[in-house]
């Protein structure tokens, strides 16, 4: 506990502290985050990122970061990143022949998915970042309020299982708490926060967001249960890895775009 305590502590000072600031060491911060995680999604599956392939799966996902506000690079090359991911799929398949299929068909399509998932997630975390700073402490306040929700009133009163098979630990109760809990944070903020919504929306928006957190802290419980690892990794001790921490923020982050709340 002690570990994990001050882990926290390090870790929300450097991630706190960068947001703050904002700007190129904000930007930094999430292409390093980015590329950690891509690494351990890789490791997964025993794919290794200092390899060909692992080396293009990580340049295509710092083209797919580029901010928006960054997008004269793409008018320069004269190239899309819609047209950059289509390039590195002809490349990994190329290497599946130069390998000799060692590295096989299912490894590029899971290095394609972990360029989506990552990249789309921590490109919106710097997006989000250029619209306030006010919708980035939105998100990880109701993302902290889902996971302490749902974990306290499990714990009370927790008693049909949410999804045994790849959480046996989540509960029914603790899943409706976690969004009661958002939804009870979320309230300042349409209160108090220059966010240009009304706290009813705001609070209708928050419940999805809720929902589509926890289920993003499903999907990777269900990649690690597939792939028999109890952590994506140990850069944070006590805490696991990075896509550990960013799971449920990687469906958030994205959301808050789609429903149009900035």
């Amino acid at each position: 506990m002690k570990q994990r305590i001050i882990t926290a502590i390090i870790f929300g000072a450097i991630l706190i502290s960068l947001t703050l600031m904002g700007g190129i060491p904000f930007v930094i911060l999430a292409y390093l985050f980015a590329s950690i995680a891509v690494y351990e999604l890789l490791k997964m599956r025993k794919l290794k990122l200092f390899s060909i392939s692992g080396m293009i799966t990580l340049f295509a996902l710092w083209i797919f970061l580029i901010p928006e506000k960054y997008q004269v690079f793409f008018e320069r090359i004269q190239l899309t990143k819609v047209e950059v991911l289509l390039v590195t799929v002809l490349l990994l398949f190329a290497y599946t022949v130069v390998t000799k299929n060692r590295f096989t068909y299912d490894d590029v399509a899971f290095s394609i998915m972990a360029i989506l998932y990552i990249g789309m997630g921590f490109y919106y975390f710097i997006e989000t970042r250029e619209e306030g700073l006010v919708y980035i402490f939105y998100s990880l306040f109701i993302i902290w309020a889902t996971d302490s929700g749902a974990y306290f009133t499990g714990r009370a009163m927790g008693k049909r299982k949410l999804w045994p098979d790849i959480s046996p630990n989540k509960t029914v109760e603790g899943f409706f708490g976690g969004i009661f809990s958002a939804v009870i944070v979320s309230i300042p903020f349409g209160l108090f926060a220059d966010m240009d919504t009304s706290v009813i929306l705001l609070a209708i928006v928050t419940i999805f967001l809720s929902i589509f957190g926890q289920i993003g802290d499903l999907v990777e419980s269900a990649l690690k249960r597939h792939y028999h690892v109890k952590d994506s990794g140990n850069i944070l001790p006590g805490h696991g890895g990075i896509l550990d921490r960013f799971d449920s923020l990687l469906f958030v982050w994205p959301l808050i775009h789609f429903f149009h709340l900035l």
